[in-house]
């Protein structure tokens, strides 16, 4: 159990380092095959929410310091600040984004954080928060945060009951409502195969690109010690077709109602687009990169290094790029 405090207004604090970032802001000595171009950093202790999936949550008996597949040691706070103040002035990232777990005054926590790093670095602030109302988020946005995500995902309300709880319609107007106040300052996650169909992902996807939400999409990532461990990762070929659609949609190339989607099950068998307007618009291959905010790679969040990449820690070569189009293709049903 980690026995320091985490209250990040205090200089014997600790803030959590994804052990990625730990590494590309010179806190640890490893090696990794992908440098992150974002230091992920964590707060909080065990979360009160119970998401099914998350290593983090209230029932879970993964590591506390595990979040999907990666682990999360802790740093003292004024360290962290420094390392990524220096890393962001080098280059060697990007973007800092904080996780936030659900405890005890746990957005006045963040604000801190946010402020703290704010005051000492110029780097790009995304803090990822369950907040109850829209002060708490503008609060966050004026202590220098770049962009606070609300997280749903779950695609729909039906499977966000299975495998979060609370209201669905509260978290969603509240969304709304933030995307409204605070443009192209939101942003969600969305994650494929928690039991949603693909017409329902679709659509959702189709709804956070006309509030203008950016969206992180996620595979499914079974984790040890969670509630869903032994469900199994979506097939490969559905997150393709979901990463397709939300590059489509989000570069306004298409719209989730001019896709056509199986009867059956939602299984989403056609874009708005013939197959060579497909190869051409998707030929760079950035569909199948790691999507969310500016500068947000992920590497081997929801997969191992040796593969399958459901997303991309970086450019694609042609030759894969052509490779995923193939294969994206030859999973669907064109006439």
């Amino acid at each position: 159990m980690n026995e320091l405090p985490t209250d990040p207004g205090d200089e014997d604090t600790v803030w959590r380092v994804s052990s990625g970032s730990a590494t590309v802001l010179g806190l640890s000595d490893q090696r990794v095959d992908v440098a992150p171009t974002t230091a992920y950093l964590m707060l909080g202790e065990r979360c009160r929410r119970n998401c099914a999936f998350c290593a983090q949550a209230r029932a879970s008996l993964a590591p506390e310091g595990a979040l999907s597949r990666v682990i999360w040691p802790p740093f003292h706070t004024g360290e962290v600040v420094e390392a990524v103040a220096r890393a962001h002035a080098e280059g060697r990232i990007q973007r800092a984004c904080f996780q936030v777990t659900v405890t005890p005054g746990h957005i006045e926590a963040t604000r801190r954080a946010v402020e703290r790093l704010a005051t000492r670095s110029a780097v790009p602030i995304c803090a990822s928060v369950a907040p109850g109302k829209v002060e708490e988020v503008e609060a966050l946005l004026a202590a220098g945060a770049q962009r606070v995500t609300i997280a749903l995902d779950a695609a729909c309300e039906r499977v966000y009951a299975q495998v979060k709880g609370g209201s669905w319609a509260r978290t969603l107007a509240l969304l709304e409502e933030c995307a409204q106040r605070f443009p192209g300052r939101m942003g969600t996650h969305l994650i494929v195969g928690l039991g949603e169909t693909e017409q329902e992902m679709a659509l959702r996807l189709q709804q956070m690109a006309d509030w203008g939400v950016g969206v992180g999409l996620f595979s499914f990532t079974p984790v040890a010690g969670t509630p869903l461990a032994g469900r199994q990762p979506p097939p490969l070929a559905q997150y393709r077709r979901m990463q397709a659609a939300r590059w489509l949609i989000v570069q306004g190339l298409d719209r989730a109602e001019h896709f056509r989607f199986a009867a059956q099950d939602g299984r989403l068998v056609a874009y708005g687009l013939s197959r060579q307007r497909l190869r051409e618009v998707l030929a760079t291959g950035e569909a199948f990169r790691t999507s969310g905010c500016p500068g947000c790679n992920r590497p081997y969040y929801n997969e191992r290094p040796s593969g399958p990449l459901y997303n991309y820690p970086r450019p694609l070569t042609p030759a894969e790029a052509q490779r995923e189009i193939e294969y994206l293709l030859k999973s669907l049903e064109y006439h």
